[in-house]
């Protein structure tokens, strides 16, 4: 099974709701297993900075088989992947890039969501996530 343009407008779809839920506005980003994007929104009134972060969410996690807030742990000052955010022409480090799995457990993509805290865009984007299968 693929992230196929289908299936990345029901990840989006189930991420919309799950921030009008959340009375929040964001950015949604869905890449397939080579960290292409497939599908992009941005919900009416989101920001506009936010989009290149909900871009660059997805595709860290998908580099590294990993959500972001994972990588972010793991590259503070004095840890083993400091300053990552500078590789693969830019990362982002902090919560809101979640990989999407087979039931199998293979990483297929990922889902990147930017807009609000990052707890609200990881929660968005778990929630995307959680629609593929």
């Amino acid at each position: 099974m693929k992230v196929t343009l289908d299936k990345a407008e029901k990840i989006i779809a189930a991420a919309k709701k799950k921030a009008a839920e959340i009375d929040t506005k964001m950015n949604i980003a869905v890449v397939d297993e080579g960290a292409n994007l497939v599908a992009f929104v941005r919900m009416d009134g989101a920001w506009l900075g936010s989009k290149d972060i909900a871009i660059k969410k997805a595709k860290t996690a998908r580099y590294f088989d990993m959500d972001s807030g994972e990588i972010g742990k793991l590259s503070q000052p004095g840890g083993a992947l400091f300053n990552i955010e500078h590789s693969n022409n830019g990362l982002i480090t902090f919560p809101g890039g979640v990989i999407i799995k087979n039931s199998d457990g293979e990483v297929l993509g990922a889902v990147g969501v930017s807009g609000s805290t990052v707890e609200n865009d990881h929660e968005v984007a778990n929630a995307g996530a959680k629609a593929f299968s």
